[in-house]
């Protein structure tokens, strides 16, 4: 996986756990795209602050995820769901003994559906 895909992750999962500057900064720099030397003008501060920050800020994503690896379990689980999605399309109703267990089977299959468009 890409890094700033990976990096988008670890906020999402554990943004919660840094400061609020240290959001602030993560947000401005990768959600909103500004640079250091904007960041550091909004921010009252120098660039090179500003890249120790996000830099510190990196790491303690990491270790967070070292430690919980809760990014690793969501992929893992998202890998599992992907193939019982698959093998669901696999299916047809005559492979059901009742119009009524198929009924069942294609809304298991739209709920499914649901968490991939998330």
């Amino acid at each position: 996986m890409e890094k700033l895909a990976t990096m988008a992750l670890f906020a999402d999962f554990y943004g919660p756990l840094l400061t609020e500057k240290q959001r602030n900064v993560w947000d401005l720099h990768y959600q909103q795209d500004l640079s250091l030397a904007e960041i550091a003008e909004l921010e009252h501060i120098s660039r090179q602050a500003i890249h120790d920050l996000l830099k510190r800020t990196e790491r303690i994503l990491e270790e967070y995820e070292q430690k919980l690896g809760l990014v690793h379990r969501f992929w893992k689980e998202r890998e599992k769901l992907a193939e019982v999605r698959s093998l669901m399309r696999g299916l047809t109703e005559k492979d059901f003994s009742s119009h009524e267990a198929w009924e069942r089977h294609c809304q298991i299959g739209v709920r499914i559906e649901d968490i991939f468009d998330i």
